[in-house]
């Protein structure tokens, strides 16, 4: 348990063993689930934690309360990790008003069989705690259709501070190290980590996270109080910004070429490329073996930069099985405004450039930049030419777009 500000409370915990998030995401640093209670003439939880750390958390709600009742717990999303103590909590504060919206309460009855103690909120709804009032925000598909935020607002001259409790939203990957308030850490670890986030977790939604800052557009917010990762205060505006660019799909200048090789000879391919990109002007390339590097850093590095450079043999008269895999990951990503090449090997089947042609017509959509080089048994100085001469087309277009 530590104080944030005023009368707002962390009672959240960090999971330092799971190596999957949802079984999917590494979490090389672990994570944290984070709940926040609020001490006020009515006593308010924002969020609980996964079942599985009840017992730290619910000490850390005792640590604030002590013997008083816990009034209210605000549920602002619904998936497990954030809700799943609820069942529990409501056996230590039976007489708990369970908040939330219409979508919260159909999900709430299946997870859990809670169906009484329920108080249902619309979007701009309010709730007087006593120095504090809450409204409530509903930010539908950030990421799941209940999601909502809940904004807590001085109603007392002597609290000046105003709270965003934003959900998912603006959260990150990685357990807090002790100090919970980003002004109290270095922070130089959560960056790319929240990109990774959103690009995984939210990515697909950037419509519906524009119209949630729409929403809060105009609303002066000195915390960000996430489910995941640090406290903001000193970065709320660069916070804020990061969630913008990245929901518009906006690219920094950069080049992503990701490959698959069983042999060496589509790896060689990738690295000639590279080279006449780099001897090109391009400075920020990244290079991504797909059967190595997990495909959420190859995901995020894609929503990073604008230029897109994949290549891989061909498999059982198909597409190599971890491209294939990366292809349908990112298509339902919907990423949008990307430039694309491809390349491919085979040593007696072409396939694997006619199935990359196939991604990006049918579900990818982007901008193709340069000739498609397709590689037989191994380089020669002819398609060793036609490589420099696709990474020298992608580095072209890309200073162009860039100006």
């Amino acid at each position: 348990m530590k104080r944030i500000t005023d009368n707002i409370y962390y009672v959240g915990v960090n999971d330092r063993n799971k190596t999957l998030f949802e079984g999917l995401w590494p979490l090389p640093y672990g994570v944290s689930y984070n709940a926040y209670l609020i001490d006020d003439e009515k006593t308010c939880l924002i969020d609980t934690v996964e079942v599985d750390f009840f017992m730290p958390f619910i000490e850390n709600i005792h640590q604030v309360l002590g013997d008083r009742p816990l009034d209210y717990v605000v549920v602002n999303h619904m998936e497990p990790d954030h809700s799943g103590s609820l069942a529990l909590l409501r056996k230590y504060y039976p007489e708990v008003q369970i908040i939330g919206n219409k979508k919260t309460f159909d999900m709430m009855g299946g997870f859990y069989h809670l169906t009484d103690g329920l108080h249902e909120v619309k979007n701009g709804d309010t709730l007087s705690l006593g120095a504090r009032q809450l409204q409530f925000v509903l930010t539908p598909m950030v990421h799941w259709p209940e999601t909502m935020m809940t904004l807590a607002t001085p109603q007392d001259p002597s609290i000046k501070s105003q709270i965003l409790f934003s959900g998912d939203a603006f959260g990150c990957f990685g357990a807090l190290n002790g100090a919970i308030i980003d002004e109290q850490m270095n922070c130089d670890d959560f960056w790319p980590e929240m990109e990774r986030y959103y690009s995984n977790i939210v990515g697909k939604y950037g419509t519906p996270v524009q119209m949630a800052l729409k929403k809060l557009s105009g609303v002066a917010v000195d915390y960000i109080c996430a489910t995941h990762g640090p406290v903001w205060h000193e970065h709320v505006a660069k916070v804020i910004a990061l969630y913008d660019r990245l929901s518009r799909y906006e690219a920094q200048p950069g080049l992503v070429i990701c490959y698959g090789t069983m042999y060496g000879n589509t790896e060689r391919a990738a690295e000639v490329i590279a080279e006449a990109a780099a001897e090109a002007g391009v400075k920020n390339i990244i290079m991504h073996n797909v059967s190595k590097t997990h495909h959420s850093y190859i995901i995020r590095d894609v929503f990073r930069y604008r230029g897109l450079i994949v290549g891989a043999p061909t498999y059982n008269t198909g597409l190599y099985h971890e491209m294939n895999v990366l292809m349908d990951e990112l298509s339902q990503k919907d990423i949008k405004g990307r430039l694309f090449g491809f390349f491919g090997s085979f040593s007696w089947a072409s396939k694997a450039v006619s199935e990359l042609q196939r991604w990006n017509d049918e579900r990818l959509h982007y901008e193709q930049v340069g000739q498609p080089v397709e590689i037989r048994q191994a380089l020669t100085a002819d398609t060793t030419a036609q490589c420099e001469a696709l990474g020298r087309a992608m580095a072209e277009r890309l200073l162009k777009v860039e100006g």
